[in-house]
């Protein structure tokens, strides 16, 4: 019955949560409508929805996604590649529990998290 997932995550600006996720991630915005307060972003499979919250304190925000991937070596060194900031303690690694990983923060300290199965 369930066919897929769009989690939802807040932003304080959507003209920088774009602009991150665009240019830095590799993604690209979805839909043909610009609505306000509200942002709509897809890459390859998966889509990632933002609602604005202005008055969002970044350093108590703890919203997070765990997006998987087939190829996270190739994407780690594109993140690399554009200096994108990796998360201090979420550099590239292969967990215990089977799955080679990476982390980092988005600009309203939303954690992104990528795993592929080893």
């Amino acid at each position: 019955m369930l066919t897929d997932i769009n989690p939802k995550l807040p932003m304080r600006d959507k003209s920088v949560t774009r602009e991150f996720y665009l240019n830095r991630l590799g993604f690209k915005e979805f839909g043909s409508a610009d609505f306000d307060g509200y942002l709509m972003i897809e890459k390859d499979q998966i889509q990632i929805h933002f609602f604005e919250f202005k008055e969002l304190n970044p350093k108590e925000n703890y919203g997070q996604v765990y997006i998987r991937t087939d190829n996270i070596e190739e994407f780690y060194k594109s993140l690399l590649d554009k200096q994108t900031e990796i998360h201090p303690n979420g550099k590239l690694e292969t967990k215990p529990w089977g799955q080679r990983e990476f982390a980092l923060l988005d600009p309203d300290n939303n954690l992104l998290t990528f795993g592929q199965n080893i």
